[in-house]
């Protein structure tokens, strides 16, 4: 016998414990220890407060006190939820009570519900469906009317809706008594991103603090949950979630004490754990310190880029181009800057000080994931003070296969302060300078970088030829 009646069945006690990871993106893997007061035999049992958005095949557990003490035969999910349309939908054809008020007066019509009302619901395309089923009920003396307004009363829930989202277990238990069993399962609806604010000094150093967003909307809550989240780009297959398999070995690193986050590799992956039990509440956007950096060296560079500044001439072509220099924060994620952990991808907040002491917004960034002493480069801006121009002063065909080319890049500092530029000059194919008034370092194939020093109020030119061939 297949127990499928849901009153019929013993109820899981609420977890006593449950460890939380959540993923960023989009998911979260869900652990609970539930007591179990199980009667020898076949029996169902309920298990109550799961998430609505839970993924069904992936259920997971196991008797921790007694791994022979039961098996499982069958698990359905049940989700059909009391809501008023939902009661409605399954009362057609039976008796209802309609009470509504006309004036000062109350009438009751009872009858048989032929149709129930279906709202308009949004369509997954864009807009809203234009179909509407209204209420049809035939009142016990014959008349049909149509949606009529008013209160609607039903003798009895109808048998299959439920109030909570619910497994129910068919199993099949040796002995009766009381057994601890580790619930797991994936659910979506939860959520967590970084964001971190730096606030420079304006000497060349700064501060870093990192926020953790969680976001719940699983349809359900957890109180003093072990929290943990996991940073990194899991694959998951597109028509089932999964779990990343098997075990790691792993090391721990601080981030910080006092019931902060600890955190620690796992396989190619980076985990924070929360030093302290948390409470994540349905439909709730909770925000936790993760991390806090002080005294970080900074390095602020000017970039005038040939190809972002969206100027290159085109063969024939002698033209000019003013550039405005890109402004870039760059540090090192180590313990020497006073940081050297991994960085979850994230936006990075860039802030400084006025001369009264208010901080200002200077721009932010998306950073990736970061791993330890690799350095982190936020573009935050346009240079006002400092301004570039650039033209093509001849153009030169030497052969059907290779040209002849030279660039003048004028470079005008307007500050009281002295400034250094990186200007990135880019080529393809087989290119060689040829003559140039100032060094140069070629970073890649494609690119040559001149770093010019201005003094305050200095004007400087970077003038170069270039022959390419292909």
């Amino acid at each position: 016998m297949v127990v499928q009646i849901l009153a019929a069945a013993f109820m899981a006690s609420n977890s006593a414990q449950t460890e939380l990871t959540i993923y960023n993106q989009g998911f979260g893997l869900v652990k609970e220890v539930r007591h179990l007061t199980l009667k020898q035999g076949r029996q169902a049992v309920a298990i109550e407060d799961v998430a609505s958005k839970i993924d069904p095949t992936s259920v997971g557990f196991r008797c921790t006190s007694d791994p022979s003490a039961f098996s499982v035969l069958e698990q359905n999910y049940q989700y059909d939820l009391i809501s008023p349309q939902a009661i409605l939908n399954k009362a057609v054809g039976q008796k209802i009570r309609f009470v509504r008020t006309m004036g000062m007066q109350r009438e009751i019509l009872a009858g048989t519900l032929l149709s129930a009302p279906t709202a308009i619901v949004a369509n997954p395309q864009g807009g809203q469906s234009q179909t509407y089923n209204g209420m049809v009920i035939r009142t016990d003396d014959n008349r049909i009317v149509l949606d009529p307004t008013g209160e609607i009363e039903v003798d009895s829930v109808p048998p299959g809706l439920i109030s909570k989202p619910t497994l129910v277990w068919d199993l099949e238990a040796a002995q009766a008594g009381e057994k601890i069993v580790e619930l797991s399962y994936i659910s979506q609806g939860l959520n967590w991103s970084a964001d971190y604010v730096v606030t420079l000094n304006g000497l060349g150093k700064g501060d870093m603090q990192g926020w953790v967003t969680l976001n719940n909307d699983s349809g359900a809550s957890w109180e003093n949950a072990k929290l943990k989240l996991l940073a990194g780009d899991v694959n998951r297959v597109m028509d089932r979630m999964r779990l990343p398999e098997g075990r790691a070995m792993f090391k721990s690193g601080g981030i910080g004490g006092g019931g902060g986050f600890q955190e620690e590799t796992l396989f190619e992956y980076h985990l924070y754990t929360l030093q302290r039990p948390a409470t994540v509440r349905n439909r709730e956007t909770k925000q936790v310190s993760l991390l806090e950096g002080h005294d970080i060296p900074i390095r602020k560079k000017l970039i005038v880029d040939s190809i972002a500044g969206r100027y290159y001439p085109q063969e024939g072509e002698v033209g000019t181009g003013d550039i405005k220099p890109q402004v870039r924060l760059e540090f090192v994620n180590d313990e020497q800057s006073g940081l050297g952990m991994a960085l979850p991808k994230g936006k990075v907040k860039v802030y400084q000080r006025d001369q009264s002491g208010s901080v200002q917004l200077l721009g932010e960034d998306q950073i990736d994931h970061t791993p330890k002493n690799e350095k982190v480069s936020l573009v935050v801006g346009k240079s006002f003070d400092v301004v570039s121009s650039r033209k093509r002063t001849n153009f030169t065909r030497i052969s059907d296969r290779s040209v002849r080319e030279s660039f003048e890049i004028e470079l005008r500092n307007r500050k009281e302060t002295p400034e250094s530029v990186y200007v990135m000059e880019r080529h393809y194919g087989d290119w060689t300078i040829t003559e140039k008034n100032r060094p140069f370092e070629k970073l890649d194939s494609n690119t040559a970088q001149f770093v010019v020093d201005l003094k305050p109020n200095e004007v400087k030119k970077i003038i170069y030829t270039v022959e390419t061939k292909w």
